[in-house]
C-alpha cells in the first residue's frame, strides 16, 4: 500500500501515512519484513548474547557455589551475587532460569491444598441467641492514638448485642460485648446465665487466652472457633465491622476513647432499629428479634 501512487498528488502515500491510518507501528512493520535467523522461531529462548559462559558450564558453577556454601535454603539471588565474586558475570534472570530447569531452588513452603470444607457453608441461625460472632478492629484517635473496637453479633438477626472500645486490645476487653450481649438480652451475668450459647470467634490471641474461655464457660457459651483457614466462618461479625466502618469510623473523627465510645452506643442503637436485613424481608434486627420473641396466638 505504501507504495500505491495517490491519483490526486501522483506520488507514492509512503509508510509513514499508511502506518498512521492502519493504526500499527513501523518498527512492527521493519521487524515483520526482517528474515528470522535458522532456528530462531519457535524456541522460546530470550534473544541476545548468551553470556560468557555456556549453559553447561554455569549450571556445573552454580552446583559447585551451592555444595561450598555453609548455608541451605539460599536462593538465586545469593547464588548470582557470589558467582559475580568468583568473577562468573551473568544474568539474575539466567541463573534462575538455569535452577529452576535443573530443580536447583531452595524448596519453599507451598500454601495447603483446599480440600473438602469442613461445613456446608451455612453459618447463620433460625434461631436468635443460638449463636453470636465477636471480632476486633482498630480505629485512631486524636488524643488517645489507636484504638481497639470489638463487636459482637447475633447470627440470625444480625443484630449488633455488644459494642466496645479501649486502649488495650486484651482478652479482658473482648469480653466486655460478649457480657453486654448476656446483660442486655439474657438479663443477667451469672453462672450458666448463656446456657445453649455458642460463641463463633476467630483464633486471634485474646480469643485463644485462658481466662477468655474461663469466662464464656462460666456463662454456659460454648466456644465455636472458625475453621482453619476459612475466614468466612465468622463472616457475621465481619460484615458487620464493615457496616461500621463504613458508617461510621471511616466518616467521623473522635477526640478520646470515651467520645468515641458515646458514639459507638449511638451506632448500635441505630443499627439495630434501622438497618434493613434483606434475607429478613427487608426487616431491622430489632423487628426480627421483635417478632422470634412474641407469643404464638392460639387458633381458638
Amino acid at each position: 500500500m505504501s507504495t500505491s501512487v495517490s491519483p490526486s498528488a501522483n506520488k507514492a502515500y509512503g509508510i509513514l501515512p499508511v502506518c498512521r491510518i492502519w493504526r500499527i507501528s513501523r518498527a512492527t512493520l521493519y521487524r515483520q519484513r526482517q528474515p528470522r535467523a535458522a532456528g530462531q522461531a519457535g524456541t522460546g529462548k530470550r534473544r541476545g548474547p548468551p553470556g560468557p559462559a555456556c549453559d553447561t558450564d554455569l549450571v556445573a558453577a552454580i552446583r559447585q557455589d551451592l555444595a561450598d556454601s555453609p548455608f541451605h535454603g539460599e536462593g538465586y539471588r545469593k547464588v548470582w551475587a557470589r558467582l559475580r565474586y568468583k568473577g562468573v558475570r551473568t544474568s539474575k534472570r539466567r541463573v534462575l532460569r538455569l535452577m529452576r530447569e535443573h530443580a536447583l531452588l531452595a524448596p519453599h513452603r507451598r500454601g495447603a491444598v483446599r480440600g473438602p470444607r469442613t461445613h456446608d457453608g451455612t453459618i447463620t441461625t433460625n434461631r436468635i441467641d443460638e449463636m453470636w460472632g465477636t471480632d476486633l478492629t482498630t480505629t485512631f484517635t486524636r488524643r488517645d492514638g489507636q484504638v481497639a473496637v470489638f463487636v459482637a453479633v447475633d447470627h440470625c438477626s444480625v443484630e449488633c448485642v455488644g459494642l466496645h472500645a479501649a486502649k488495650r486490645a486484651d482478652r479482658f476487653e473482648a469480653l466486655e460485648p460478649v457480657h453486654q450481649g448476656v446483660r442486655e438480652r439474657l438479663g443477667i451475668v451469672a453462672k450458666d446465665a448463656a446456657k445453649g450459647l455458642k460463641l463463633r470467634h476467630d483464633h486471634g490471641s485474646q480469643y485463644m487466652a485462658d481466662d477468655f474461655h474461663s469466662q464464656i464457660e462460666w456463662l454456659g457459651i460454648e466456644s465455636s472457633p472458625a475453621f482453619v483457614r476459612a475466614p468466612e466462618g465468622n463472616g457475621c461479625a465481619e460484615r458487620f465491622i464493615r457496616t461500621l466502618k463504613e458508617n461510621l469510623l471511616w466518616v467521623t473523627t473522635f477526640d478520646t476513647i470515651e467520645q468515641l465510645r458515646q458514639a459507638l452506643l449511638d451506632f448500635k442503637r441505630r443499627y439495630n432499629e434501622q438497618w434493613l436485613i434483606e434475607r429478613h424481608g427487608f426487616r431491622t434486627p430489632a423487628q426480627v428479634r421483635a417478632a422470634q420473641l412474641a407469643p404464638v396466638a392460639i387458633a381458638a
